[in-house]
């Protein structure tokens, strides 16, 4: 039996490569967000590629810890990934904490230099609220000293000075924030083509 190679009937839209950069704290709804926007974009028709932080660290980046170095190499990494998905034209929704701006600076340049598109979507949700939520425990966790270097608690997060997009997910809904991402890729140019 050989393999179907027929083209399908529904031919996708048109889109351009890019690559969404969520960041903020834990609990900031980076996930979620990502989730919703990925279910948005894929029953239009757009192609996606969710590169989420705590799946990347079980992959990937395993042998990496939390000190600044190890870091600065898990964002490394993962921006290097999110072009290659964004060079063959997938919108890359990146979903990491990602707590350095020289960081996400380096992420940026890396796409600017092969000249993809590149979204910084900071999570401003403040600690509070994070906190609140605690989904996984983890600020609970770090306050009680079971983790250590966590970022918010007792390893800093710089937040962006000047993000692309900045939502804050404790106070917009779920479902006005996926609005939002997909006006800031039409505007870019990204999809609507």
């Amino acid at each position: 039996m050989g393999i179907d190679c027929t083209v399908p009937s529904k031919t996708a839209p048109q889109q351009r490569g890019a690559t969404l950069w969520f960041t903020g704290l834990s609990g900031a709804g980076k996930s979620t967000i990502a989730m919703d926007l990925e279910k948005e974009l894929a029953s239009r028709g757009y192609l996606i590629r969710i590169l989420d932080g705590d799946h990347v660290r079980t992959g990937l980046n395993k042998n990496l810890g939390f000190s600044a170095q190890d870091r600065a190499e898990n964002i490394r990494r993962i921006s290097e990934v999110a072009k290659l998905f964004a060079d063959t034209g997938f919108i890359c929704i990146v979903s990491v904490i990602s707590p350095y701006r020289a960081d996400r600076a380096a992420a940026r340049t890396v796409h600017e230099k092969g000249e993809i598109p590149f979204l910084e979507v900071y999570l401003s949700t403040p600690i509070a609220v994070c906190e609140q939520r605690d989904p996984k425990g983890l600020y609970k966790k770090a306050r009680a000293g079971e983790i250590k270097n966590f970022t918010g608690i007792d390893d800093p997060y710089e937040a962006p000075e000047s993000p692309d997009i900045n939502l804050d997910t404790g106070v917009l809904p779920l479902e006005e924030c996926s609005r939002a991402l997909i006006a800031a890729l039409e505007q870019q140019g990204v999809i609507g083509l």
